[in-house]
């Protein structure tokens, strides 16, 4: 072998050894990286530490909703835990009324009257709709029970000029009963035509709640008579004075059975029973001035002023109300207006014939008087 050859080989194989320790030393490179991440390092004092965790990505935080405000209806029923509560809200042109509350199963008893600029108040009614018809059979107001959904109704406005309110002409019979009698012939003695018999008084309820008449309260006749409320001329107040226990076993039922709101006359030094039912109104007949005077007539026209008015606010203790009394006898002069007056009352009813029209002297109130033996036709010719 010669020289060169041997040289060629020894080059070679220098060449081979060179390329194994670099391959070699490049993956003794690998090996440490690998064991750098795999291994735990070790801290100062030799414990070991885990690698470090990804950061999270950021959390979307979604926003708390914002609340809807209650209604001032809903706040209304939050003050009350009856289960029979009703929250009644008021709609309507220039209506700007807080809702009021009221119970299920009773009779509206704090309906407002608005008043508007150079308009008459024509009533609530159960839609928007009843209210722009004026329809009599929707009107609401205090001879009607209360009634609702889920604790909540509306009601809405109506209103009149008041052009339209005089050209109406109504003319508003208070009918005035007194005793019943079952007896179909009647009873004897000088207090005979005070007794209507009962079959009479449940053909008088029956037209009155089937013929389309409206029943005001005593609240809207005193607005009708000062021309702040519309009353359409079918309307019709009943009543009954002395509050008799005929009333209350006759009368009373009937009045119910065609829930036809009346009033009962109450003289409560005899008696202070609570109303039959849900459509009787219990007012004064004063307290213990159903009695003859000096001259023959009613205490009413015999005593000053300031003894009719403690008399009449013992009446009001009893009764929980004011509003209107009936007088004794139907006497009545000045001074007994002033003791009414003095006594808070605002109505005083007599037994005067007439009817109630706008401008009415409210201490004067005249009345359509029913007697034994007056029919459904009687009837017809003193309401319609």
């Amino acid at each position: 072998m010669n020289h060169s050859s041997r040289a060629n080989r020894a080059t070679a194989h220098s060449t081979r050894r060179h390329t194994i320790a670099i391959v070699g030393a490049a993956a003794g490179v690998a090996a440490i990286v690998a064991a750098i991440l795999i291994v735990p390092r070790l801290i100062d004092d030799g414990s070991p530490v885990a690698a470090p965790a990804p950061t999270p990505s950021a959390t979307v935080e979604t926003p708390t909703p914002t609340p809807t405000p209650r209604t001032p209806a809903q706040r209304l029923l939050d003050q009350t835990t009856d289960p029979a509560a009703c929250a009644v809200s008021f709609a309507g042109d220039g209506i700007a009324t807080a809702p009021v509350l009221e119970t299920q199963g009773t009779l509206y008893a704090h309906l407002p009257i608005p008043d508007r600029a150079g308009l008459v108040f024509a009533g609530w009614y159960a839609t928007a709709a009843d209210a722009s018809a004026y329809t009599v059979a929707q009107r609401v107001n205090g001879a009607r029970p209360v009634a609702c959904v889920a604790h909540e109704i509306t009601l809405h406005a109506a209103w009149k000029t008041p052009e339209q309110n005089v050209a109406e002409k109504a003319r508003i019979p208070i009918l005035m009963y007194h005793q019943f009698t079952a007896n179909p012939q009647g009873e004897k003695g000088w207090l005979r035509g005070n007794y209507a018999y009962v079959g009479d008084f449940e053909a008088h309820m029956n037209h009155i709640a089937t013929g389309g008449f409206y029943l005001p309260t005593w609240q809207e006749l005193s607005a009708f008579i000062d021309g702040r409320l519309f009353l359409p001329n079918h309307s019709v107040i009943v009543t009954d004075d002395d509050a008799d226990q005929s009333w209350f076993d006759l009368a009373a039922p009937i009045v119910a059975k065609y829930r036809v709101l009346s009033t009962s006359f109450m003289i409560t030094a005899y008696r202070q029973d609570p109303p039959p039912n849900v459509y009787v109104l219990r007012r004064s007949h004063t307290h213990d001035l159903h009695k003859a005077g000096a001259n023959g007539k009613g205490l009413m026209v015999n005593l000053p002023a300031d003894q009719i008015a403690a008399d009449l606010a013992t009446s009001a203790s009893v009764l929980g109300v004011k509003e209107v009394v009936a007088y004794p006898f139907g006497h009545y002069n000045d001074t007994t207006k002033q003791g009414v007056r003095q006594a808070g009352f605002e109505m005083g009813r007599s037994i005067e014939p007439g009817y109630v029209s706008i401008g009415t002297d409210k201490l004067a109130l005249p009345v359509q008087r029913v007697n034994y033996g007056m029919g459904v036709d009687a009837l017809i010719s003193m309401i319609g």
